[in-house]
């Protein structure tokens, strides 16, 4: 009786009751004894069954409590009829949200720490390289020993340059700041815009590019699917020997386009394989420039396309990566 609501209902129901049962008495006794009854019996009923919904609020109100605190394990969700079950389901439904969400921040901060703690190693190393070849060249007179340090310096600058390009494009597109603009591209020409910045890369290696690309369209952003398939092909070139092959192919379906670029190169371990699209990821065969994000980056573009990235590679034969751009998104 600690409730002040429960104190006036109860006060209201026996002043009205005993209003009415004397006002019924100058009529007659069974009236009187008939109201009487009545409204004790309807002040009852009313003072228990506010009762019972106040103390299920005060649960409610508890477990609120509970859920402010961190605590996301107890369950209220209840099958019943009435206004609190359906009360206590819509509570479960937002603690159920604000849990998933909750593990999810955590996610993000223990990727954030981890992605920070990547960055930092991979700018430290030609941080330290440059800043050696910096202190050579102040007690360097030889000229020809002068242009070696400032090469060496040039190319970490020229790694550096990159890595941060890439993690900006990355932290863009995590950040929900870049839109896709979808509209229909013909795949030979996202192909060809692919393959024009490595001209001169595919010459010095005599790869040869057989090309057996069809009239098909394709949903995308052309620019960011451009520097999606450039990655891929990049990470192609790396791994080719000098007179090596990259078939590039496309593939049309009722589901969806599929485009396929398989090299015949070192290709990768099994070891490697589930990672490959991981951040900062490298394999055994990469070579020393790899930052290990392009892939990566790639598969991002992708997948905000709605699209997806698949691989498959046998060491000593080569690499097959398979993308496909759904015409329907369901």
């Amino acid at each position: 009786m600690n409730n002040k609501e429960l104190k006036q209902i109860l006060f209201c129901g026996i002043m009205l009751t005993v209003i009415l049962s004397i006002t019924c008495l100058f009529f007659s006794k069974i009236c009187f004894l008939l109201c009487l009854i009545l409204g004790i019996s309807l002040t009852a009923l009313f003072f228990f069954v506010t009762k019972k919904r106040l103390k299920s609020i005060n649960k409610l109100n508890d477990y609120l409590s509970l859920v402010c605190a961190g605590n996301y394990d107890m369950e209220i969700s209840d099958n019943t009829e009435g206004e609190i079950s359906i009360l206590k389901n819509n509570l479960f439904k937002v603690v159920v949200l604000l849990k998933t969400q909750n593990e999810e921040l955590k996610k993000d901060k223990e990727y954030l720490a981890d992605s920070l703690a990547d960055i930092t190693h991979q700018l430290k190393t030609p941080l330290t390289s440059m800043t050696v070849m910096s202190d050579l060249l102040k007690n360097e007179n030889e000229k020809e020993k002068q242009e070696e340090f400032l090469g060496v310096i040039d190319t970490q600058l020229s790694k550096m340059n990159s890595l941060v390009k890439s993690l900006l494009k990355l932290s863009k597109i995590d950040a929900g700041t870049i839109e896709m603009n979808r509209e229909s591209v013909c795949v030979s020409k996202i192909i060809e815009k692919s393959l024009n910045p490595f001209a001169m890369s595919l010459a010095q290696k005599n790869i040869v590019i057989n090309q057996k690309i069809n009239d098909a369209n394709v949903l995308c952003d052309e620019f960011w699917t451009v520097e999606a398939f450039q990655n891929i092909i990049k990470n192609d070139i790396e791994h080719i020997t000098d007179g090596g092959t990259i078939v590039i192919s496309n593939e049309t379906t009722p589901l969806f386009e599929k485009i396929e670029i398989i090299d015949n190169g070192c290709g990768i371990s099994n070891e490697d394989l589930p990672h490959i699209f991981e951040r900062f990821y490298s394999c055994n065969n990469s070579s020393g420039d790899s930052v290990g994000i392009g892939l990566a980056l790639s598969k991002t573009i992708f997948e905000k396309q709605k699209a997806t990235i698949e691989v498959e590679s046998e060491v000593g034969v080569g690499t097959k990566f398979i993308i496909k751009f759904y015409k329907t998104i369901v």
